[in-house]
């Protein structure tokens, strides 16, 4: 069972690229925890897609959980200097992904 959010995750890494590059100048460290939290909601995503009963909802807690430690990386790369101020369009696209994994793990 594809979902219509998944398209949404890949969009949002093609939007990170250049952030975590930037942020990977100055801290490597935080750019690949932000790489390796980005790209584990898609990942975790599409998994539950295709799982089922409770490894459904577990990879789609984790996909929620990985988008959000991407806003806290973010917040840390601000809060450092790393980088300007993110695009508020790609932290909507955050708070969409959070939201619509809150909905399908509370459904």
């Amino acid at each position: 069972m594809a979902l219509k959010i998944y398209s949404v995750t890949i969009e949002m890494l093609r939007g990170l690229r250049p952030v975590i590059e930037k942020i990977g100048r100055k801290d490597p460290n935080l750019a690949d925890q932000l790489r390796r939290a980005a790209t584990s909601v898609p990942l975790n995503l599409h998994e539950g897609a295709y799982s089922l009963g409770r490894n459904e909802r577990a990879r789609w807690h984790t996909a929620m959980g990985s988008a959000a430690e991407v806003r806290a990386c973010l917040d840390v790369a601000e809060a450092l200097g790393y980088v300007d101020e993110v695009d508020a369009q790609l932290r909507d696209t955050l708070d969409h992904i959070i939201a619509t994994l809150h909905r399908l793990t509370h459904r």
